[in-house]
């Protein structure tokens, strides 16, 4: 039996009240992880998340996490602006670091967490964590073993009306971009590789919302299509924005020389997936293996790797070339040129936990 890792966490909003904390209850009942403290700076959060949670103590200093001696893990769960200074600032104090999405909101401070980790005696794992769902990967594993041919063009989209709360979202930093549309990125690049060239359409629709009651001028772009150019004429579209109301439509298309391979639901929250192959001549329908699996999964992937000493599948060097397509997509939306992308990755190789496909076949439709 290994020692639970002992988090400390910053940020205490809606993503750390829900979706965090029923991961880290689940891993606190199994012995994994123990939380010793959060941070937030608004003293009626600390006092809600310390009763609710039991926390043993809370600060509005997030030094005081950092520099904790009992803190092995950070969780970094502020507003997206403050992602890149306190991930740096957990590295170089030696932690372990969860980030939410985006890593940064530079380009120079994404950087600067890609070579920390690379010498800090901690692990950084930047949200989102969809490659590590059991869907995902068989559709990875699908691809990368020629079941619909190569893969030549595909679609992407995800979407909603977007938040009301948080002014944040809508100000320079934030946007629905880096809320929304990382996902689609991260997705896709992760399934078919580097992105080489980008060109967009970005725009403010809803130039005024009501956010946390009071109403606002709205500056970071709600609304965006993306191009995106993997080399070799293989392309792919990304539609997102705060401007969706409902959609029903797969989250992932892959349009291969002998099939097609769609993700159902959202990348963030697979409902199987659907293959047709040519020399079968039908849809194959699969339904999901894991409803429940959690879009915070990043986090229980970190703690097993904390404890294995093994580096995580989820990687800084992904992250940041999702970071760059992003700010050259806003580029690109606003003089409408494309724009090259300069980062490379490496994609990481499937572990054994993903080595069966997932998945039960439902049925067959020929239409």
């Amino acid at each position: 039996m290994t020692h639970p890792i002992k988090i400390g966490i910053i940020g205490c909003g809606n993503v750390m009240i829900g979706p965090y904390m029923s991961l880290i209850q689940k891993l606190d009942y199994q012995g994994q992880v123990k939380v010793v403290a959060a941070c937030d700076p608004v003293a009626d959060k600390r006092r809600f998340v310390q009763q609710k949670f039991g926390i043993p103590r809370t600060t509005a200093n997030y030094q005081e996490i950092i520099e904790a001696n009992d803190i092995e893990l950070v969780l970094v769960l502020t507003s997206m602006p403050q992602h890149g200074p306190l991930a740096q600032a957990a590295l170089e104090a030696g932690k372990h670091v969860l980030v939410e999405k985006p890593m940064a909101v530079t380009l120079p401070e994404a950087a600067r967490l890609v070579e920390l980790a690379k010498t800090s005696p901690g692990y950084l794992v930047c949200a989102p964590h969809i490659i590590l769902s059991p869907t995902y990967r068989t559709m990875l594993k699908r691809i990368r073993r020629g079941d619909i041919g190569r893969v030549v063009s595909a679609r992407a989209l995800y979407g909603w009306a977007g938040p009301w709360w948080g002014q944040w979202f809508y100000q320079p930093g934030g946007g629905s971009l880096f809320d929304l549309g990382v996902y689609n990125v991260t997705s896709l690049t992760g399934l078919l590789g580097p992105a080489q060239r980008v060109m967009a359409m970005t725009g403010v629709a809803i130039p005024e919302r009501v956010v946390d009651g009071e109403p606002m001028q709205v500056q970071a772009e709600d609304n965006a299509h993306l191009l995106l150019d993997f080399g070799e004429s293989v392309f792919a579209v990304v539609t997102t924005g705060f401007t969706l109301q409902k959609y029903r439509c797969p989250a992932i298309e892959l349009y291969g020389t002998q099939g097609t391979l769609q993700m159902m639901g959202d990348d963030w929250d697979p409902e199987g997936y659907e293959l047709w192959q040519n020399d079968v001549g039908a849809w194959q329908v699969y339904e999901e293996t894991d409803p429940n699996w959690p879009w915070t999964d990043g986090l229980r992937h970190l703690v097993e790797c904390i404890q294995t000493k093994t580096p995580p599948l989820i990687t800084p060097e992904h992250a940041y070339h999702v970071l760059e397509i992003m700010l050259k997509v806003q580029e690109s939306g606003r003089d409408g040129r494309e724009k090259i992308i300069d980062s490379r990755f490496t994609l990481p190789e499937l572990d054994p936990a993903s080595t069966s496909e997932a998945g039960h076949l439902v049925h067959d439709r020929s239409y």
